[in-house]
Order: structure tokens, then sequence, then C-alpha cells
């Protein structure tokens, strides 16, 4: 009997990690030819980095509110460089021009250089849902992109903050196979 009792605890506690370890569901990822790593960091490492937060993920909350409290769970989620995420736009545009937007509840048709060059459209938000479309830009050029989604009551939900760790370091990948000029390969 006893042994029957653990046996049904250890499936009970196998049925329930699905429920809890979920977090995110990350899109298809695509990098441009011209993405490298090594310019992101070198572009960001010490410095203020632009996040365009396009469209309110939570449009029953004030959009003002929302940009506030994600701010925190992108910075603590950030990737490798000692870069600062900011809301705020330079007032000479550096160039290049390097900067992350976010496309809240994107259109399903949204072009993500359409997007570096400054428009957005979206599609009905679907409650209960945080759905990002993420995109780095250089100038008006998509180096990266590619879709997070995962349940969330508010902007606060822990589980943004676990989906802002995954969506980094798929946006901001710093994969041997991405660099330049190597065709994958690493050459000592």
């Amino acid at each position: 009997m006893r042994l029957r009792n653990k046996i049904a605890a250890a499936l009970l506690a196998l049925a329930a990690i699905p429920g809890a370890a979920y977090a995110a569901s990350i899109g298809g990822v695509w990098y441009a030819v011209q993405y490298d790593y090594s310019e992101f960091f070198a572009a960001s490492d010490g410095k203020k980095f632009q996040v365009i937060l396009a469209g309110n993920p939570f449009p029953e909350l004030d959009q003002a509110t929302v940009a506030r409290e994600l701010l925190p769970l992108m910075q603590a989620a950030k990737p490798r460089p000692a870069l600062t995420f900011t809301y705020e736009r330079p007032p000479e545009p550096p160039r290049p021009d390097y900067r992350l937007v976010l496309v809240a509840d994107p259109a399903d048709d949204l072009n993500s250089d359409t997007v570096c060059r400054g428009t957005a459209r979206f599609r009905g938000h679907q409650p209960g849902q945080f759905y990002v479309y993420a995109i780095y830009c250089r100038n008006d050029m998509t180096m990266s992109q590619t879709t997070a989604k995962t349940p969330a009551t508010g902007p606060t939900d822990p589980r943004i903050a676990e989906l802002f760790r995954e969506l980094f370091m798929v946006v901001f990948s710093d994969s041997p196979a991405l660099r330049p000029h190597s065709g994958g390969m690493q050459r000592f």
C-alpha cells in the first residue's frame, strides 16, 4: 500500500509541473545577415538602450502605468551588456540608431521593417494574454525579430518577467552560429 501511495503522489506531482513551469512561448525567430551580437554589445554596454512600447498589452489599464511597471521587469531580465533600458528618446537620434521595439498585440500581417520605420498596427487584445512582437532595429533595418506570449493577469505578473528573460536570449542571441564571417564556425 505504501508503494502505491508513493506512486500516486509522484504522478500527481508530475501532473502539476506543466502548469507551474509554463511561462512563455517564443515564436519563430529571424536574424538579418548583418546581425552581429558584438555590434549590439558595443552599442549598448554601459549605455542607455531605447525600448519603444507600441500599443498597450493591458488595455484595461493606463498605458503609462503599464509601461512604468514593465520597465523594471525588462531591466531585471536584461541581456549580458551593462545596459539600461529606457523609453526616453535621445534628443538627437544616434547613428546608427539601435533600439528594441515591442509591439503589443501586433496585427497578423505586420512587417518588422515597417516597424523599424516607425509604423505599427494592432489586432484585438485577448484578455489574460501578454503577446508582443519584438524587433531589434538598427536605423530602419531589422536585425532580429520574434514573438512571445504568456498568460498574464497584469504588468507585474511574474510570468512576464520570465518571458523577458527568454525573449532577450533570443532577440539578442550570442550564438556562434550567428557570428558574421565565420560560417557558424569558430576559427582560432
